[in-house]
């Protein structure tokens, strides 16, 4: 009905704690709490310094980039549009800002190529939600943040997701890549030769940008950085490269992206205190331990659990964006989870995999409305255009789930 959704979460927490007889001081309290957790800087930091990122030319710097090295390949082009954009997504962190910026840049190089037009547009349209797993993934991070909020008894560590969603990740291009060359095995598509003269003013070209995600992700697993560390040093990083180096991005700019950054971060951290100050009040009244034993009484096994949570997730998506539905729903699942002997690591992976779906699912799928006005075709079409691509990510959901190795096994578990 209009009403802004903090508004909600925090009306229905008054009226929860107000029936407990509980003072409403609590949830000031609450929102301290969160304002303190260190961990909380690296989410405007990152995000800014992607925003940073999708206004300079990287994205055209990385199309070329990847281009050079896997172009030679058959069906290169579209294995080019899945790994830049999967890379793009992971440091923007915002999907519909992949589909703006690498659209205009993939789109028509699928179509040039030989690609088939409604293949080409549910490929961009798909590979906008990649990269939700990958490393600094700012849903990977927000996730952290609230199961560490919740004391299960389970240690939940930034840097362990950061390795829990690698191979996932990986599994999901490679699928979808599998997918692409078999769908277009029939098409005679040209095929870009491998050139060393084209690779080294490649490489010289994004020279400075390369070494960000080793740079990052080296310093923070050899203990150098911690997680807010490496995102201050990438914020900083990222806005001399681009506006000293490169001079994409003039000074006066920077302030523009900046509000536009932190615009978005003060409506998720806003939510936030609010969501965890309503999550005290589900604790105090046991709704997860009552949630838990209604569910045990219907299900016993943790596979039947796993694939009603599948079920249920697939469904958020569809009417939730990312953002709302992991600080909402995450305070609820992930005690139940737990008791069910499933990983709060491997349960955070099994979530955004999901929720990467329901970027593509009506009625919200914001990726179908953003590239139905980016490329101006009707909403149906799309629909159309990515069912196939949504169900090679569903098998690879179905695999991420049941196969909790792929998540794990990096971690001392």
């Amino acid at each position: 009905m209009g009403t802004p959704l903090f508004a909600v979460i925090l009306a229905v927490a008054m009226l929860g704690f107000y029936y407990l007889d509980v003072h409403l001081s609590v949830i000031a309290i609450e929102i301290y709490r969160i304002a303190d957790t260190p961990l909380l800087l690296a989410l405007p930091l990152f995000t800014f310094a992607g925003y940073v990122l999708s206004e300079s030319q990287t994205s055209r710097r990385l199309v070329r980039l990847t281009r050079v090295f896997l172009g030679w390949m058959p069906g290169g082009l579209a294995i080019v549009a899945l790994v830049t954009c999967g890379l793009f997504t992971a440091f923007t962190g915002a999907s519909g800002v992949t589909i703006v910026a690498l659209g205009a840049l993939l789109y028509p190089a699928l179509k040039q190529a030989g690609y088939r037009e409604q293949f080409s547009i549910g490929l961009v349209t798909t590979s906008g939600s990649l990269g939700i797993l990958f490393p600094p993934s700012l849903p990977l991070i927000l996730y952290g943040i609230i199961a560490q909020q919740m004391s299960t008894g389970r240690n939940v560590a930034i840097g362990d997701l950061f390795l829990a969603g690698l191979l996932p990740g990986l599994l999901m291009l490679v699928l979808l890549s599998i997918w692409s060359l078999w769908v277009n095995r029939h098409v005679s598509i040209p095929v870009t030769p491998f050139s060393i003269r084209e690779a080294r003013e490649a490489l010289r070209e994004a020279a400075w940008e390369i070494p960000l995600p080793v740079f990052v992700l080296g310093g923070i697993y050899s203990g150098f950085f911690t997680i807010s560390e490496a995102a201050a040093v990438t914020a900083v990083y990222v806005v001399v490269v681009e506006v000293f180096i490169y001079k994409e991005i003039k000074l006066s700019q920077l302030s523009g992206i900046m509000q536009e950054s932190m615009l978005i971060i003060g409506g998720i951290l806003l939510i936030m205190g609010v969501s965890l100050a309503s999550t005290n009040v589900l604790i105090d009244a046991e709704v997860p331990m009552k949630l838990f034993k209604l569910i045990q009484t219907h299900i016993t096994g943790k596979i039947v659990f796993l694939i009603l949570l599948n079920l249920l997730l697939l469904l958020l998506g569809a009417i939730l964006d990312i953002f709302s539905a992991l600080i909402i729903m995450v305070p609820l699942i992930l005690p139940v989870a737990v008791r069910y002997g499933i990983d709060p690591v491997h349960l955070g992976i099994i979530f955004l995999a999901n929720m990467q779906i329901g970027y593509l699912t009506p009625p919200v799928g914001m990726n179908l409305f953003i590239a139905s006005y980016r490329f101006n075709r009707p909403i149906t079409e799309l629909y159309r255009a990515t069912i196939p691509f949504m169900l090679v990510l569903f098998a690879a959901v179905l695999i991420i789930t049941y196969w909790p190795w792929l998540s794990l096994v990096f971690l001392k578990r």
